[in-house]
């Protein structure tokens, strides 16, 4: 694990697992481009589906390594393209993550951006909204609020509520150290049926 990582190297599924908390967020939320990875501070936007004039303007806002999170209500339009992209990079910005549609993938993929979004569209925006930033938003079913923890992986995204990080993420250690455990017996020999009861208690101390 690397100590840069906020997210101590911990994909979103053991997050997920180790809080006991509802902090996954809908499956509908993917990954734009294979291997991106997504993990940082939250600083929310509420926007309006249709506009993208929030998220220029969140750009502008969020402190540097934080990760965009936007509400555009889920609509298909494509808000957030190649130009946002290399406008958030400039500013140091760490993701996006957005409940509602982007295009530019195959540009977003080779500037290595990561975003995770409902869907993708071409549709065009319109510039009348500007935004409401730092307030709680809704994305992917789960409230957001800024400052909570964004951890983004191909197999979906979890939101840490900023007071509870460090528990979840200690929890997310001791999970991961009993799963290689386990492991190293099923490569001796057991069988995972062996392990079952073993198994189940680990997942107990850790989701109480």
């Amino acid at each position: 694990m690397s100590t840069n990582d906020p997210a101590r190297g911990h994909s979103s599924a053991t997050l997920s697992e180790a809080s006991g908390l509802s902090i996954a967020l809908s499956p509908e939320i993917r990954t734009l481009w294979a291997g991106a990875r997504l993990c940082g501070p939250a600083f929310t936007v509420q926007g309006a589906g249709g506009d993208n004039l929030a998220l220029h303007h969140s750009v502008l806002q969020a402190p540097s390594g934080s990760v965009l999170v936007a509400d555009l209500g889920g609509a298909r339009f494509g808000h957030w393209g190649e130009i946002l992209t290399v406008a958030a990079q400039a500013r140091g910005i760490a993701g996006l993550l957005i409940d509602g549609g982007v295009r530019d993938a195959a540009e977003t993929e080779a500037l290595g951006f990561p975003v995770f979004s409902r869907n993708n569209a071409i549709h065009g925006t319109r510039k009348d909204f500007r935004g409401v930033f730092g307030q709680p938003v809704g994305v992917g079913g789960i409230t957001v609020h800024t400052g909570d923890l964004i951890v983004g992986d191909i197999d979906g995204v979890a939101a840490l509520p900023a007071d509870d990080i460090e528990r979840i993420l200690d929890r997310a250690d001791a999970r991961v150290a009993h799963e290689n455990e386990l492991m190293e017996q099923l490569r001796g020999g057991h069988s995972t049926l062996d392990l079952y009861d073993n198994f189940e208690a680990a997942r107990a101390v850790t989701t109480r």
